[in-house]
């Protein structure tokens, strides 16, 4: 086998176990089905091949591969706002929705793992090309498991303390911690909540997730966890089972209540924890001399 065909190979291999090691499909349910994970290795098959042929072409000079490079980006950011589009038509079946926040967040990671695999498989055909496949194979391995740091993001339990939280009424107003929820107007329902409603308080670490936690998205993005690891009750046009979530406007904590399928307490404290912590709530305060003076 010629050092060409290697190259090509190697990284082909490379890029495609790359995207195999990124894929993850879990409670998100996204992807949930062999069609989206056919979708997503399709997609990692032509980065991979770009990313291996690029080496051999710009090692012949051919100096169009980097405008090929540049076309392979362009449609990927057309990928990623289909990926969007789909997603946000899905959303009106939802009835605890993601919220746009969370949506748009899976399409960046949807765009940004086809760069990771294009990347790997450059890097891994490179190594091939100028020094020994063995180099390419070991570098490859390397560049997959660097990718996979990109994988994890941060986790709101990282960010905050959750602790159980107690549910009262005062008269028919649902209180958790003392922040006023909503009104609920029939007595069998305050008892039903209160026999079998959970409810949580989400406490921020410091004044960077203090604003975190102010993010609505952010906020939608607990819930939608929440309901979709424990279950609810809620249904069409019951508005009393519905998951909330609001802020103690003077502390700056959330309150969480829910009416689940799993009446767990610790679940509901691990499906917060659990929370991905979206990029478009990521504020930095204490970043800023301002956000410094202002905690002190």
């Amino acid at each position: 086998m010629d050092v060409l065909t290697q190259t090509l190979l190697i990284g082909l291999i490379a890029g495609l176990l790359c995207r195999v090691y990124l894929l993850q499909s879990d409670y998100r349910r996204y992807p949930g089905y062999p069609h989206s994970v056919v979708t997503h290795l399709s997609l990692a098959a032509i980065a991979s091949l770009i990313g291996a042929v690029a080496v051999p072409a710009l090692a012949a000079r051919e100096y169009t591969a980097v405008t090929f490079l540049a076309l392979v980006a362009q449609q990927f950011r057309e990928i990623r706002n289909l990926e969007r589009q789909s997603l946000a038509e899905l959303e009106e079946k939802e009835l605890v929705p993601r919220g746009r926040d969370y949506i748009e967040g899976i399409a960046r990671v949807f765009e940004s793992r086809n760069y990771l695999v294009m990347f790997t498989s450059l890097g891994a055909s490179l190594a091939a090309f100028y020094f020994h496949w063995s180099a390419g194979i070991a570098l490859g391995v390397l560049l997959t498991y660097i990718s996979g740091h990109f994988k994890r993001g941060q986790y709101l339990g990282e960010i905050a303390v959750v602790e159980p939280a107690e549910i009262t009424f005062r008269g028919p107003f649902l209180t958790v911690n003392g922040v006023v929820l909503m009104n609920v107007g029939l007595k069998k329902s305050r008892e039903k909540i209160l026999r079998e409603g959970l409810a949580a308080v989400i406490k921020p670490k410091n004044d960077d997730a203090r604003a975190v936690l102010h993010d609505a998205g952010q906020r939608q993005a607990i819930l939608h966890t929440v309901a979709t690891l424990l279950g609810t009750k809620l249904d069409i046009g019951e508005q009393e089972w519905t998951p909330i979530i609001r802020k103690n406007i003077d502390t700056g904590e959330l309150v969480l209540y829910i009416l689940p399928n799993e009446p767990d307490m610790e679940c509901l404290l691990q499906a917060v924890r659990m929370t991905p912590v979206l990029e478009s709530a990521v504020t930095r305060p204490l970043k800023s001399r301002v956000g410094r003076a202002a905690a002190d």
